[in-house]
């Protein structure tokens, strides 16, 4: 399998461009709510030290209500008549400060279903190279820009069996610690769609018991 360098991966005007022809050439798959919530959520790309292209990851603060704790993308359920796009870049701006234009969105990775009863879009949004990343601290305990290059592994995903269910469950080693479905999923398919332009699928990776609820 081939990797892609640090070098490849500076956030420049040619990753946008390969990232938005990788997007535009995919045939994403939607899946129907059957009683479900729709969500969304931004997988951002950011300029981090010396220019390194990197993605926003945060972790959820301890008192929320749901997934306290939890490493996630920022996003969250759709308001009444919004789209997924709009849902992510308002989620966006809520939980880490960033406000982008529609036109920041550079396209759509297949949605997931969760455990938890939504079905989550993932949209992937440039960020910009000066983007200041400010989290709300009832919502956003850390927030993170992890290298591309970290994804640049040729052991990743994790997979493990659960004796709950025949599906693998998906982890990704990041941050110093393991972030797990649905998080890890589409990680996982940014690097594989949007970086690498293999049309990958990851709706059937399985979350940890303790992520259904």
């Amino acid at each position: 399998m081939s990797l892609l360098t640090a070098a490849d991966l500076v956030f420049s005007e040619s990753l946008r461009a390969r990232v938005r022809r990788n997007l535009e050439g995919f045939r994403r798959e939607e899946c129907p709510l059957d009683g479900r919530r729709a969500a969304a959520v931004a997988l951002t790309l950011v300029a981090g030290a010396d220019h390194t292209g990197c993605f926003v990851l945060t972790r959820r603060a301890s008192r929320l209500r749901d997934h306290a704790g939890q490493w996630a993308l920022p996003g969250g359920r759709l308001d009444a008549n919004e789209t997924p796009d709009e849902a992510a870049l308002r989620e966006l701006h809520e939980e880490v400060g960033l406000s982008l234009a529609p036109n920041a969105v550079l396209g759509r990775l297949d949605d997931y279903p969760t455990r938890s009863g939504f079905v989550i879009t993932p949209v992937v949004v440039w960020g910009g190279a000066g983007a200041v990343l400010v989290p709300d601290p009832t919502e956003v305990a850390e927030v993170h820009r992890v290298p591309l290059e970290h994804l640049e592994r040729e052991d990743l995903p994790h997979l493990r069996t659960i004796p709950e269910s025949d599906r693998p469950v998906i982890s990704i080693p990041l941050v110093d610690d393991h972030i797990h479905a649905p998080t890890a999923a589409m990680i996982y398919q940014l690097r594989e769609v949007a970086l690498h332009g293999r049309s990958t699928r990851v709706a059937h990776f399985e979350q940890p018991v303790w992520a259904w609820r």
